[in-house]
């Protein structure tokens, strides 16, 4: 997703100013606001700049690592003067703030403040509605440790094996994280765990550039009502001891990502409760990071729908199923629609009819 994707409508970037800036140069700047994704706004004579690690009203030297005619991207190397309002970071790794909680130093009142802002300005300019009011943001009842799948990356220090994050900006390094605030204390155990083995047995990562190296990621899953902890490694395809992983994908190739064959060496779902409903989700499943949250969503969308026991439900694009079977208790059926094979969702509405209340639910 490019810059102009990911700036909501926080910034005008349609044509080249004076102030351009080019791949390279260094610059101070103030940040204004912020952008869809958590990157800060600053202008240089009318030209956007969108910059990794500022927040309004920070102002920052910062050092160009893309350029183009109507915007420029940087990252931020000398916070010149902070913030009034910016607080101390939480989650740091080796002297940074953890790339997947950009927004962590700004208080959380103003983060609620600006994504109603970036809300407000994606329907009135992009939906072009008028004369709209929205509800109240619902603010998250845990800021940290709430996080039930997290993914790392592996990569080398020095010559030592690491597994974390890539720096924001940053793709051809990744942090070495301990400790990450924004999943539970089981969690980091389990990564912790697989990094001990894995240097033990003397394994290299990936090295996306010259294709050499073994290690690719690990992807760590949490049923945060059921404390079951799932793992799965992602390799090269090479020859070594069995991981101490419940999964084990192999990519054969220089893609990035992390779909591949995959074995089972463990337990092949994770188990994890809504509400009333126990559900089991294939490592391919999607389901919302924030358990806790996701009830509060699921609520709202069955408070919204207002049903009384006679409507037919249809749950479109309904990936696991999770939202249409919250509600089947409330309605006469329910289908759920996705157009994606292999997903799980009548394994969920077949494996346990007692829990869906007798209602009628199909899957197509």
């Amino acid at each position: 997703m490019s810059a102009t994707d990911t700036a909501g409508d926080s910034a005008e970037t349609t044509a080249p100013k004076g102030g351009r800036v080019r791949r390279g140069e260094e610059f101070e700047a103030e940040i204004e606001t912020l952008a869809y994704g958590g990157r800060g706004i600053a202008r240089r004579d009318g030209y956007v700049v969108f910059i990794n690690g500022g927040l309004p009203g920070d102002k920052v030297r910062a050092v160009v690592t893309k350029s183009k005619k109507g915007y420029a991207e940087a990252n931020t190397i000398e916070m010149v003067t902070p913030s009034p309002e910016r607080l101390p970071d939480t989650d740091v790794h080796q002297d940074e703030a953890c790339p997947g909680a950009p927004w962590q130093a700004l208080p959380y009142e103003k983060q609620l403040e600006f994504k109603e802002g970036q809300i407000t300005s994606a329907l009135s300019r992009i939906g072009h509605l008028e004369g709209f009011s929205l509800d109240p943001i619902v603010p998250a009842e845990e800021q940290w440790r709430y996080r039930n799948k997290v993914e790392y990356s592996f990569g080398e220090q020095e010559g030592q094996l690491v597994i974390g994050f890539h720096p924001r900006g940053r793709w051809d390094q990744v942090l070495d994280i301990e400790d990450c605030h924004l999943s539970s204390e089981a969690t980091n155990k389990a990564k912790n765990d697989v990094l001990d083995w894995a240097k033990g047995e003397g394994l290299t990562a990936y090295d996306p550039r010259d294709h050499r190296g073994v290690l690719r990621n690990l992807i760590v899953r949490e049923g945060m009502r059921t404390g079951q902890v799932q793992t799965r490694l992602v390799t090269s395809v090479a020859n070594f001891p069995k991981p101490p992983v419940d999964l084990h994908t192999t990519i054969d190739g220089p893609s990035g990502g992390t779909t591949g064959p995959t074995g089972v060496l463990g337990e092949e779902f994770l188990r994890e409760k809504i509400f009333d409903l126990n559900i089991q989700l294939s490592h391919d499943s999607f389901f919302q990071t924030n358990t806790l949250m996701a009830e509060k969503l699921y609520g709202v969308a069955a408070e919204f729908a207002g049903l009384s026991g006679a409507e037919t439900l249809f749950d479109l694009y309904c990936g696991v199923g999770t939202i249409g079977l919250s509600m089947a208790s409330q309605a006469k059926h329910v289908y759920g629609l996705e157009i994606v094979p292999g997903r799980d969702q009548e394994r969920q509405a077949e494996r346990d009819p007692e829990q869906h209340h007798q209602r009628q639910v199909r899957r197509r």
